[in-house]
C-alpha cells in the first residue's frame, strides 16, 4: 500500500513538473516565435519564382522543423534537415536516371535511403533523407526534377526564416534556469542525507524506506542536470542576449561537479546502512551505540550541504558543528571496535564518506575563498582550527589516522 501511494504521488509530482514546463516563459516564446515562423513562411512561399511555388507547403513545413529553443539548436536542425533532403533526393535521382521507379526500385532506395540515414551523419535530419527519397519517386514521379528543386527550395526558405526569426527574438540565455536546478539539487542532496538521519534514529529497523529508494535517483538527476547545462552552454552560442559573458556557467559546472561527488558518497552510505536494516546481501552489523551519533553526523553533514554560500557565518557555524559530529562517531566506532573486537562496518564508512562531503562541500576555487572568522573554542572541548572549511573537516582525518592503541589510551 505505502509503495503504490508513493508512485502515485511521484506520479502528480511528475505530471505538476510537465505542466509547469509547458507553460514556462521560455516555453511561451518558443511557441510565439514558432507560430511567427510558419506564418510568414506561408506568405512568403507562394511568392518563390518558377516552379517553387507550386510547392509552398514545405515552406511552413521547414519553419517548424527548425525552430528550437537554443539559437545554435535551430542552425543544426536546419542545416541537418536540409542536408538530410538533398541525400535523399540525390538517391532517388540515381533511380529516375537509370531503370526508373517501379515496384522493386522504390523500396529498395528507402532501404537505402534508411541504412545511410542511421550512419550518424545527418543528425536531426536523418528521419528526411528516406521521406525526401519516397516522395521524389513516388510524388513527382514524372516531374521528379520539378518537384526536388520545388522540395529543397522551399525547405530552405522556411530554413532560413525561422533563424531570422530566432536572431530578431533572441532567446534567454538558459543560464539561470541551469542554476536554480543545481541549486535543487543541491536542497535534495541535503534532505537525502537529513532522511538517513532520522531513518537511522527511528525504532529499529527503521519503518520509513523512502530515503532508500530515492538513493537510486541521485544518477538520473545529476545526468538531466548534465544535460540540461550542456542545454545551457548552447544556449550561449551566438547568442546577441549573451554576447560578453561567455564564462557565466563555469561556476555551475563547478558546483554540479562538487554535488556529483557528494551524491556518490551519499548514495554509498545510503547503500550500506539500507543492506544493514533489511539484511541484504553484503550486510554488516550496525552496533546498538552508533545510531544516535551516525544520525547526528548525518544531519549535522545535511546542514552544511545546503548552505549556498560557503563564506558566511552561518556556513562556519554548520561546519563546525559537522566536523564535531564527525568527530564523536569517529570516537564511537573507535571504541565499540577496541571493546567488541570487531569492525563497525556501517560507521566506519559512513563516517569516511561524511568526512569527504564535509571537505569537498568546502572546496571554492580560490579567487572565491575568504578567510574566515575564528570563533572561541568552548572550554568543555578540545580547541579545533577554525580557518578554514578543509581545516576543520581534516582534524577528523587526523584522529581517525591515530593508532588504536594511542586512542585507547587518551579514553
Amino acid at each position: 500500500m505505502t509503495d503504490i501511494r508513493t508512485r502515485w504521488r511521484a506520479r502528480r509530482v511528475g505530471a505538476g513538473r510537465s505542466i509547469r514546463e509547458a507553460v514556462h516563459p521560455a516555453r511561451l516564446l518558443l511557441v510565439a516565435k514558432t507560430t511567427l515562423a510558419v506564418g510568414l513562411a506561408w506568405m512568403i512561399a507562394p511568392h518563390m519564382p518558377g516552379v517553387t511555388e507550386q510547392y509552398p507547403y514545405y515552406a511552413p513545413l521547414s519553419a517548424l522543423v527548425s525552430m528550437y529553443p537554443t539559437l545554435m539548436g535551430s542552425v543544426r536542425s536546419g542545416l541537418q534537415t536540409l542536408i538530410g533532403l538533398a541525400t535523399g533526393i540525390g538517391l532517388a535521382f540515381l533511380v529516375v536516371m537509370t531503370v526508373g521507379p517501379n515496384w522493386w526500385t522504390i523500396p529498395v532506395v528507402v532501404g537505402i535511403a534508411v541504412l545511410v540515414s542511421g550512419t550518424g551523419w545527418f543528425g536531426a535530419g536523418r528521419e528526411y533523407v528516406p521521406i525526401a527519397a519516397l516522395f521524389v519517386l513516388i510524388v513527382g514521379g514524372q516531374n521528379a526534377d520539378d518537384y526536388s528543386l520545388g522540395y529543397l527550395v522551399q525547405m530552405a526558405v522556411g530554413v532560413v526564416i525561422g533563424l531570422i526569426v530566432n536572431v530578431v527574438i533572441a532567446p534567454a540565455p538558459l543560464t539561470l534556469a541551469a542554476s536554480a536546478q543545481v541549486d535543487e539539487f543541491r536542497s535534495q542532496l541535503s534532505a537525502h542525507l537529513e532522511d538517513i538521519g532520522a531513518a537511522v534514529s527511528e525504532s529499529w529497523p527503521p519503518e520509513h524506506q523512502q530515503w532508500a529508494n530515492d538513493a537510486a535517483s541521485l544518477a538520473d538527476t545529476t545526468a538531466a542536470l548534465r544535460s540540461a547545462l550542456a542545454e545551457a552552454d548552447d544556449s550561449r552560442r551566438g547568442n546577441p542576449r549573451a554576447w560578453g559573458r561567455r564564462g557565466e556557467t563555469r561556476h555551475i559546472h563547478e558546483e554540479l561537479a562538487r554535488l556529483d561527488r557528494i551524491a556518490h558518497l551519499i548514495r554509498d552510505i545510503s547503500d550500506e546502512i539500507a543492506d544493514t536494516i533489511w539484511d541484504r546481501p553484503g550486510a554488516l552489523d550496525l552496533d546498538p551505540a552508533l545510531p544516535e551519533p551516525l544520525s547526528a553526523a548525518c544531519r549535522a553533514v545535511a546542514d552544511v550541504i545546503a548552505q549556498q554560500d560557503p563564506v558566511d557565518s552561518a556556513d562556519h557555524r554548520a561546519r563546525g558543528e559537522a566536523a564535531r559530529a564527525i568527530r564523536l562517531l569517529l570516537e564511537t566506532v573507535d571504541d565499540r571496535t577496541i571493546r567488541q573486537h570487531r569492525s563497525m562496518g556501517p560507521g566506519v564508512l559512513a563516517a569516511m564518506h561524511l568526512r569527504r562531503i564535509l571537505i569537498v562541500s568546502g572546496h571554492r576555487e580560490p579567487e572565491e575563498e575568504t578567510p574566515e572568522p575564528k570563533e572561541t573554542p568552548e572550554p568543555t572541548e578540545t580547541p579545533e582550527p577554525k580557518e578554514t572549511p578543509d581545516a576543520q573537516a581534516e582534524t577528523s582525518e587526523t584522529e581517525a589516522s591515530e593508532p588504536e592503541g594511542d586512542r585507547a589510551t587518551r579514553d
